[in-house]
């Protein structure tokens, strides 16, 4: 691998790839550094020792939102649009057209996510400020003195187009990397801010847990990386046999052409990390809202609220094994929308090839399905499992509940580690890839 990266910095095409990479990152993470005005950072430290959503969107924003910067959300607007988008696609007819005219049809849908990423911005900005500026959010007082448009117009006008304007130039950075560097920009801004939480991690599982717990979970931790792209690399083969046809040539000459075998590959995971963000987001905000009414002078209100805030808190069982649940759900619902997108039998038959045993058209289909929910059970179960696997570690090395100070049990969060792991793959395939082009050898062996 040294000397796969030793090319790829020889070749003046490659290093500029990476260079602009590199390059974007840097001043992505000096941005994530610089704070959105009236932040307290003292109630800001507090806060996030208290709320669980606030890890989610701090991985998803690469690690600014840690400081309340400007790029505090993140990329996280743009991929709610992209999932909204996407589960419309096969709702909307015209959409569905859309997509079938290849390159120019997704860019007139980027287009439409690209717009309706400005009003959810706009729309989390404020919704992220209201939690941060209320006076008892954290024990520190309110990470935000000053906000509301009732007493504060410009203020909170001054915020929220700080925020939106953060989430716009992260994704334009993003979009630079995907064209202009090494793999998906949007994907590399999170594996950066994954990765620059790495050292603090590691400081605070050796001040907590002492050298022997930190050794366990360097070893956990590896080993989930391993099965991790185990399952990510693991494919269902279909063979697909192509009959042979004559076409008709320059010179009024037949030629027979077609006739070749060859394969569908079916991931067993299809759906990479995106059920556990939904199945995070579900579970997450009814403890959110919970935490408003706990303190209610309504007693029956109050005492509803407890109930569903300790029901959804990270603290108890019942949080992880319904994480487990939701994550194979919503694994089973992605996959089946991202199979219905392909259109896999429909483009078999229109290029005359079918799978052996199997009649083209509406059989081919359903047998196409049938495989796909036998291996997506594997890619499932495989999710809620790394999605819980935190909870499993502290609750075997750490004798009780799962804390939220210890549901970091491994040095990265388990949805990062999927993050980390499918990014590194994609980015050594796109430079093995180029490489190959060269006649040097890759980063993957075979």
């Amino acid at each position: 691998m040294i000397e796969a990266l030793r090319n790829a910095f020889r070749l003046p095409d490659l290093r500029r790839k990476l260079l602009i990479t590199l390059g974007i990152l840097v001043i992505y993470r000096l941005a994530a550094h610089i704070p959105v005005p009236g932040t307290d950072p003292v109630a800001l430290k507090n806060i996030f020792e208290q709320n669980s959503l606030l890890g989610l969107l701090n991985m998803l924003s690469g690690g600014a939102m840690q400081n309340f910067s400007v790029m505090a959300m993140g990329v996280y607007p743009y991929i709610t649009a992209s999932i909204i988008i996407q589960l419309l696609i096969p709702i909307i007819p015209s959409w569905t057209e859309t997509m079938k005219e290849g390159d120019a049809g997704r860019r007139k849908m980027n287009l439409w996510t690209n717009y309706l990423t400005i009003p959810l911005a706009l729309l989390q900005a404020y919704g992220q400020t209201a939690i941060l500026a209320r006076p008892g959010a954290t024990q520190a007082g309110a990470v935000i003195s000053e906000f509301g448009f009732g007493q504060f117009p410009l203020q909170t006008v001054v915020i929220l187009a700080s925020l939106t304007a953060g989430t716009m130039l992260a994704m334009w950075l993003g979009q630079i990397i995907t064209a202009e560097g090494i793999g998906n920009g949007v994907s590399i801004i999170i594996f950066g801010g994954i990765v620059a939480a790495m050292p603090a991690n590691v400081q605070r599982t050796w001040v907590q847990g002492g050298i022997l717990q930190l050794i366990v979970f360097v070893i956990v931790t590896v080993l989930t990386v391993a099965v991790i792209v185990l399952v990510q690399e693991g494919q269902r083969r279909i063979p697909v046999q192509y009959g042979k046809r004559v076409r008709a040539m320059r010179g009024n000459r037949m030629v027979m052409v077609g006739g070749q075998s060859t394969h569908v590959p079916l991931r067993v995971n299809s759906a990479g990390m995106i059920p556990l963000i939904f199945a995070s987001s579900f579970l997450i905000f009814p403890g959110t809202i919970a935490s408003y009414f706990v303190n209610s002078p309504n007693e029956f209100i109050a005492t509803v609220a407890n109930a569903v805030y300790q029901f959804f808190n990270w603290d108890s069982w019942s949080y992880w094994i319904l994480y487990f649940v939701l994550v194979i759900a919503f694994t089973y619902f992605y996959t089946d929308v991202i199979f219905r997108q392909q259109n896999l039998a429909e483009t078999l038959q229109r290029q005359g090839g079918f799978i052996p045993g199997i009649r083209p058209g509406i059989n081919t289909e359903r047998y196409l399905q049938k495989v796909m929910s036998r291996i997506t059970l594997v890619g499932a179960l495989f999710l809620g499992g790394v999605a819980v696997l935190p909870w499993i570690v502290h609750v075997m090395f750490g004798g009780g509940g799962a804390s939220r100070a210890s549901t970091s049990t491994l040095l990265i969060s388990s949805t990062g580690l999927l993050i980390v792991v499918g990014v590194v793959l994609d980015t050594m395939k796109q430079l093995e890839a180029q490489l190959l082009m060269r006649h040097y050898e890759g980063f993957i062996r075979k």
